[in-house]
């Protein structure tokens, strides 16, 4: 959590004494005007020869259509980057300008930005601040000395799941209701995917995010209840995938802020939802896309370019951890990939890297992070029983067939645990916990295997044996023959804080041709059940379902493959 205090503006008035000094008097005294503007100025980090800041300006005057802030410092502060505000310097002083997105400044009302600086000796807070050159009264907060926040991490459970029960989504209830044999899952807790910023208020006549948390108080009765929401909004989402592309554009990091991040924050961070547990996953399938589809690699994408060069998903998933790691009772899970994705040497380590430097982003510190979640809305079998990667056949190690593809993890279980080592060697909590989505990659049914391929040669041997039934482990969207996996429960294994539906069985992961829709939603080949790969699959049919809606939308036809080919199986 950031160590910083809360600030409490006072709205004070001043008048002209006697002598001509100002003070402070009772805001209820006659003909007295309140102070046109307070301003919180915080140091979130400091180092030897930098900081981070943090700095909120409340107008309290006349609504603006554009506002301008200015300051001095008194030492040899320099600012080096900002989001959130156009800001400039010359000499000591600063000015911060609106964005145009934030321009509008209601009596009142209270706009955000943050800033990196650099600085030698001491770095003191500015004492004046000027909006439009009307001077403010400033609260500087505290800097990286101040105690805790409140409710900080030794508040939390070291498990949320355990002794607690898990929120059930009515909306996706019903629809797993409505589908034959669908009651039979229809109580299970899956996770809520607030995926654009209408989704917050609620989007096309759909549950907004206080009505599940609404919802959840009333589920939970006098016990405890874990509910689940999956942050995905970043600008340039998904730069690798057109199917799960979002709204914000790839520059647009100070809408993600200030119009997904914190309006999230301050619904989790009302009291009325303090007895629940807010497991959040922080935006999938981000942070990985950084080390394997950039650069000269085959796999490479120029999005994923673009999101390396700007800095906006480092920057987003450290806000994010940041703001909502301030709220005692939000455990924050970050994205960690599947082992079909990140399980190679070249990838395993590069990836926990960029986790620990978005963790350590935008005031967000290592105690932002709970724990990791792996698979989300992934298809990677949970154990591999019938070989394992140490086996040998006709001469070869398992490593080196078509489909294990010299990766050194067979499945999600083996790779859940020993990602969470490298990420405790990153600089982790060492209690971390692994979460893994376990709602699709059951393989059961008719095609599932009862014992090992024949040991004619390696491919025979694994490809026979094998529970995973994809074409290659980097088809992603709507598998074939795919079946719902083990049921969500806690602390199923070591290091594992729970098996989780994360992504909702039966909802597309994105259509299989071009349908036009005002969510930002593209089209990606992947989906498409012609075609015949890339790079990133090695150039395998895509094995994706025919006929599916947009992601994120009911996929009748899926969920009933989902429970036919369920492992274990339903009754």
């Amino acid at each position: 959590m950031t160590r910083t205090r809360t600030a409490l503006l006072a709205a004070m008035t001043l008048v002209a004494g006697a002598t001509g000094t100002a003070f402070a008097v009772d805001p209820g005294s006659a003909g007295v005007a309140a102070v046109p503007c307070t301003v919180d100025y915080k140091i979130q980090n400091q180092w030897s020869t930098g900081f981070t800041a943090a700095v909120t300006l409340t107008n309290n005057s006349a609504a603006k259509s554009s506002w301008s802030l200015k300051w001095s410092y008194a030492g040899n502060q320099q600012v080096t980057s900002g989001w959130n505000a156009k800001i400039s310097q010359s000499g000591a002083t600063v000015t911060a300008a609106n964005e145009t997105y934030n321009a509008q400044l209601a009596t009142g009302g209270s706009v955000s930005f943050g800033f990196q600086g650099s600085y030698s000796g001491s770095n003191a807070i500015p004492a004046t601040f000027t909006l439009d050159g009307v001077t403010c009264n400033v609260d500087g907060g505290g800097g990286p000395t101040d105690p805790p926040d409140p409710g900080g991490p030794s508040s939390r459970v070291n498990n949320p799941y355990e002794g607690a029960k898990v929120y059930v989504n009515p909306e996706w209830s019903a629809n797993a209701a409505a589908e034959p044999g669908g009651s039979r899952v229809a109580n299970q807790p899956t996770g809520v995917w607030l995926d654009r910023i209408a989704a917050i208020n609620g989007a096309g006549g759909k549950m907004g995010l206080r009505d599940h948390l609404d919802e959840a108080l009333r589920q939970k009765g006098s016990g405890e209840l874990v509910v689940q929401f999956v942050i995905y909004n970043l600008p340039g989402r998904d730069c690798s995938a057109l199917a799960s592309n979002g709204e914000l554009k790839a520059d647009e990091i100070g809408r993600y802020k200030t119009e997904y991040i914190d309006p999230i924050k301050a619904i989790l961070a009302d009291p009325k939802y303090a007895s629940l547990r807010i497991v959040t996953t922080v935006e999938i399938d981000s942070l990985p896309n950084l080390v394997t589809n950039t650069g000269s690699r085959p796999t490479a994408v120029p999005q994923c370019d673009v999101m390396k060069a700007n800095g906006n998903y480092v920057k987003g998933v450290g806000y994010a951890l940041n703001k909502l790691g301030d709220v005692p009772n939000v455990y924050n899970y970050v994205d960690a990939g599947h082992h079909g994705w990140i399980g190679w040497d070249d990838n395993f380590g590069p990836t926990a890297t960029i986790m620990k430097e978005a963790a350590t982003a935008e005031g967000a510190t290592v105690n932002d992070v709970h724990g990791f979640i792996t698979n989300t809305a992934n298809y990677s079998a949970l154990k591999e029983n019938n070989f394992t990667i140490n086996d040998t056949v006709a001469g070869k190690s398992v490593r080196e067939s078509k489909w294990v593809d010299w990766n050194r993890y067979l499945d999600e279980l083996s790779y859940a645990q020993a990602f969470r080592n490298q990420l405790v060697s990153a600089g982790f909590d060492a209690n971390i916990g692994m979460l893994i989505d376990t709602s699709r990659n059951g393989w059961g049914g008719a095609a599932r295997p009862t014992g090992p391929g024949a040991t004619t040669s390696v491919d025979t041997y694994v490809d026979g044996g094998r529970y995973d039934r994809r074409f290659n482990a980097g088809n992603w969207c709507n598998q074939s023959g795919a079946g719902l996996g083990e049921r969500p429960k806690a602390a199923p294994a070591a290091g594992i804080d729970a098996y989780v539906w994360m992504k909702p069985p039966g909802e597309s992961d994105g259509a299989s041709k071009q349908i036009p829709n005002d969510e930002g939603k593209g089209f990606d080949r992947m989906c498409d059940p012609t075609y015949t790969g890339n790079p990133r699959n090695n150039n395998n049919m895509s094995g994706a379902l025919p006929d599916a809606p947009i992601s994120g939308h009911w996929f009748s036809a899926q969920f009933r493959q989902l429970m036919q080919n369920a492992y274990p199986p339903l009754s």
